[in-house]
């Protein structure tokens, strides 16, 4: 997993709350066994009609989604955060996530950043005035700043100091190769090993 610090970047303002999994990344994309090639399939419903702002080529290379309140509902689909990373996407701001998709983003290593609604409305507001704008998210300071605007958010002390180490599951336990490898050699032989 990459190591997130601070991000700066264009932002996409996708005015819509209640947004589920299957919103963004449909089902039918779920039959892939690979983690990579999900971005062709983020919002592809919504992505066929022209006027949807993933279409809009001002927004192209935006790299943090502002999305509506209770984002992430529905199913717990890894595959909705695959396919948000696959686009390009380090971090998503919003009113409110669901919770498992707020640990589906954390353990993957997307930064799901929740702001008050009237801060989140004010940065899209500035987005869509002006595309160009860039916004920092600051994991090291907790805080997300954009021109005029600094605000703080809460992220627990081991989920943002592993966010910064770049650690998933896999790299925590990785950590501790040398205990495992010795505790493997005074098991029975007789046991299944790890090896």
């Amino acid at each position: 997993m990459e190591a997130f610090t601070t991000h700066t970047g264009r932002a996409v303002p996708l005015r819509r709350s209640d947004v589920d999994t299957d919103q963004i990344i449909p089902s039918d994309w779920l039959k892939r066994i690979e983690r990579t090639g999900f971005g062709a399939g983020l919002f592809s419903e919504w992505r066929a009609d022209p006027g949807f702002v993933l279409n809009d080529p001002a927004y192209a290379g935006a790299t943090i989604l502002l999305a509506g309140p209770d984002f992430g509902t529905g199913s717990s689909r890894e595959h909705a955060v695959w396919a948000l990373q696959d686009h390009g996407f380090k971090a998503v701001i919003s009113a409110r996530f669901a919770d498992i998709f707020r640990g589906n983003a954390l353990g993957n290593g997307l930064l799901p950043v929740e702001l008050p609604a009237g801060t989140v409305e004010a940065l899209t507001d500035r987005v869509e005035a002006d595309p160009t704008v860039e916004i920092t998210v600051d994991l090291d300071r907790r805080e997300v700043r954009a021109p005029g605007l600094v605000a703080g958010f809460d992220i627990d002390d081991f989920t943002r100091w592993r966010l910064m180490e770049g650690l998933d599951d896999v790299g925590l336990t990785m950590r501790q190769q040398e205990a495992i490898a010795a505790f493997e050699t005074t098991r029975p032989a007789w046991l299944p090993t790890t090896r």
